[in-house]
């Protein structure tokens, strides 16, 4: 079984990055910008973008970022550039994000619950030359001294020391003639956790974010008349391909949250029509335990996205009693495949709830053994992940792109299947992860964190199940001093580490970690011991 796509809607295979032979559609904007031009000349007076009692139009938002385009290009930025953006969601995210792509920068989005220390190392490996943070968290920001490289920067919401006034960009003077990017030129660069502990630069290539933004409005069936709710991040590969850039592609409406507070959540869909959105199955559970939920009026909201862990067969029950015009649809993907992967059809969910979906018209995947060989329909294995969707590599990081992708298939980590109907199963994350509530965390980065406090010897993180978030962190230290406690450790990592990251629970131990003959660390025996 596959997507079925209108007959119009043509697929050929390409050459790309080299090596790489891929499927692509044919007709496609030729870049991220391209995709907001076309919908800015044939749907000018849309509602684009709403933040609180903010409401732009395409043309009205395209005068904005056009303003602030030519600000950072009066501040010296220039197609390759690196801009970082530590901005919540607020116009001004959107505003810079197309200012960049206008001019060819690179945008790097940073999360706004990372500590200096995460700052620091994103910002200075991109070589970011420009940062846009919000006013508020100036406290955060690394000294001049850590960032070299980093020349101008600017705040936003508030006044900043040491930062100049976001407004300030916008009257700085007109942007320069366009310059088209090569659809092969890195768009956007995300930071993702790494086994190393180290985060990795995915590198968004153009033709991944107009492929992912295709795969979501051709699936999704989104058009201009949708009204897309932004609940997610807009720094995270979700807020901002699935909900913003997919927006644009189809001529539709963002409606922005600051912070997803289900009580919010719920007047705001209503009293906004919202048509389309995409969030985690926790932020669906805390919707439908709020106790006037039936007195919201969410006919309007016909596809429901959701990712980053499985949806309860209750909670698919329960919106479907609830809401019998949702399609829920299963989305699987991650930052290296600039967001789907697979998607499950709406009429499919209920029957298939243990399964991520179908491949993405354009996407191939497979599952392979240790050695890399392909095995048969239903048994398990690594997916692997090929498409016009998968980054090139890592910037600035040969070693791990040559780690983690092998003829252009990325290497996902994850254990699952497909079976004989094309329908892909996923049945373990990357054995040291932990999904919060859809934020991935590697355990190796926090235990990295607490190795540098002088009284742990050693630590190890796992996942302590959680019946909302999934997961919640949990951490074992065996200390070197017994008067070492949970709440020094706590603030220690809060210090260093975003909040959803930091250790919740604490095992103290005043002996070493079980280790095995080879001394390698015993994780599944501290599992059983926490359960």
């Amino acid at each position: 079984m596959a997507w079925q796509l209108d007959d119009s809607i043509a697929i050929r295979n390409e050459a790309h990055f080299g090596d790489r032979v891929v499927r692509c559609f044919t007709d496609r904007p030729v870049h991220s910008y391209d995709i907001f031009a076309r919908t800015l000349a044939a749907h000018p007076d849309n509602e684009a973008l709403v933040a609180g009692d903010n409401r732009l139009t395409y043309r009205q938002l395209a005068a904005e970022s056009d303003a602030v385009a030519g600000g950072l290009a009066a501040a010296g930025v220039k197609a390759g550039d690196r801009v970082g953006m530590l901005l919540g969601n607020r116009i001004e995210f959107v505003s810079t994000l197309l200012a960049c792509l206008r001019l060819g920068a690179i945008c790097v989005p940073l999360g706004t619950r990372l500590q200096t220390p995460e700052i620091a190392y994103i910002l200075d490996h991109a070589g970011a030359c420009l940062l846009v943070h919000e006013a508020d968290l100036a406290d955060r920001l690394p000294g001049a001294a850590d960032l070299p490289q980093l020349r101008h920067r600017y705040a936003a919401g508030g006044h900043a020391p040491g930062s100049l006034a976001f407004d300030t960009l916008r009257q700085a003077g007109t942007p320069p003639a366009f310059a088209a990017p090569a659809e092969e030129a890195t768009g956007v660069i995300l930071y993702t956790s790494g086994t190393t502990g180290r985060p990795k630069g995915a590198m968004l290539a153009h033709i991944n974010i107009v492929h992912s933004a295709l795969h979501f409005q051709y699936c999704m069936g989104l058009g201009p008349d949708d009204r897309s709710l932004l609940a997610v991040p807009a720094s995270h590969v979700t807020g901002l391909i699935a909900i913003i850039v997919t927006a644009w592609q189809g001529g539709g409406a963002v409606i922005m949250v600051p912070e997803f507070k289900a009580r919010d959540f719920l007047p705001l869909a209503a009293r906004e029509r919202l048509t389309h959105t995409i969030m985690v199955p926790a932020m669906y559970n805390l919707c439908l335990l709020q106790p006037d939920f039936d007195r919201h009026d969410l006919s309007s909201w016909r596809v429901g996205g959701y990712g980053g862990a499985p949806m309860p067969q209750a909670t698919i029950a329960a919106l479907a009693q609830k809401l019998p015009q949702l399609g829920l649809m299963n989305a699987y993907g991650a930052t290296e495949t600039t967001s789907p992967t697979t998607m499950m059809p709406p009429a499919l969910s209920a029957t298939h709830s243990d399964s991520v979906g179908l491949e993405a018209p354009c996407a191939e995947v497979i599952v392979v053994d240790a050695d890399g060989r392909e095995v048969p329909p239903g048994e398990a294995g690594e997916i692997w992940i090929r498409g016009p969707m998968v980054v090139p590599g890592y910037w600035a990081n040969p070693e791990a792109t040559q780690q983690n992708f092998t003829a252009g298939f990325w290497h996902s980590g994850d254990i699952g299947s497909i079976d004989a109907d094309g329908f892909v199963r996923v049945f373990d994350r990357v054995k040291d992860m932990i999904n919060r509530g859809g934020y991935k965390i590697f355990s190796v980065e926090v235990e990295n964190v607490l190795s540098h406090h002088p009284g742990v010897l050693e630590s190890a993180i796992i996942a302590r199940p959680c019946p909302v978030l999934g997961e919640r962190v949990h951490a074992f230290v065996a200390r070197k001093d017994a008067a070492l406690t949970e709440t020094v450790l706590k603030d220690f990592c809060a210090s260093r580490l975003a909040d959803y990251k930091v250790p919740e629970t604490f095992t103290l131990l005043d002996e070493p970690l079980p280790r095995n003959a080879n001394g390698k660390l015993l994780k599944r025996a501290l599992r059983e011991q926490l359960l």
